[in-house]
């Protein structure tokens, strides 16, 4: 059974920083794209960043680019988000997903997700 458990949330004010744990089990993990994604109320589900299974490429939303960093231990079959500069508008429910595809911002390329956890930026 996979499953893929998401860690780090938290309430945090604007400016700070936490960093997001996703631990995978049941799957490959070295043959999977890794992505995070998140969703505020009221909005769809938005892609934040992903980090290739070849080669460990990393691609990032405009809106994080330069305040994200996605990483990847493959032998600790987990994925981090470390995030920096926080603003309230980052606040969301943060998911880690598994895709078998090479990159990818769309939600049905990815077919295993995490529960997720939830992420408050305080102004």
């Amino acid at each position: 059974q996979v499953q893929l458990a998401e860690s780090g949330g938290g309430l945090v004010q604007a400016g700070g920083s936490l960093r997001l744990s996703c631990a995978a089990s049941g799957l490959t993990f070295s043959s999977r794209t890794m992505g995070w994604f998140r969703q505020a109320p009221g909005k769809e589900r938005e892609f934040v960043a992903d980090i290739t299974w070849r080669d460990s490429r990393t691609f990032y939303a405009d809106s994080v680019k330069g305040r994200f960093t996605i990483s990847r231990d493959n032998g600790k079959n987990t994925v981090y988000l470390q995030m920096n500069s926080l603003k309230p508008e980052d606040t969301a429910v943060y998911y880690c997903a598994a895709s078998p595809d090479a990159s990818s911002n769309d939600p049905r390329s990815y077919d295993y997700w995490g529960q997720g956890t939830q992420v408050t930026v305080s102004s």
